[in-house]
């Protein structure tokens, strides 16, 4: 029962990667200039450091006890 779940799931990752390919190749148009290239890296580059800043955040707030002030109690009673 698993090598049949297993192997629908893989023909399914197949014809995804197949449709996206011929997709790409049909779709085709300009070619991106370079600027355009740096403003993709700058964008990726951006989104990272601002999601790599937000989980530190997180991390150094539940270190240094932050979220243990902020006033919940998980439902519990003093």
């Amino acid at each position: 029962m698993r090598t049949l779940l297993y192997a629908t799931l893989f023909a399914l990752l197949a014809l995804a990667i197949w449709f996206a390919g011929s997709a790409f190749v049909q779709m085709s148009g300009d070619p991106i200039p370079f600027y355009g290239w740096v403003a993709i890296a700058g964008g990726v580059l951006v989104s990272l450091a601002v999601g790599g800043g937000l989980m530190a955040l997180v991390f150094y707030s539940n270190r240094h006890g932050y979220d243990d002030l902020s006033g919940g109690d998980g439902g519990k009673t003093p």
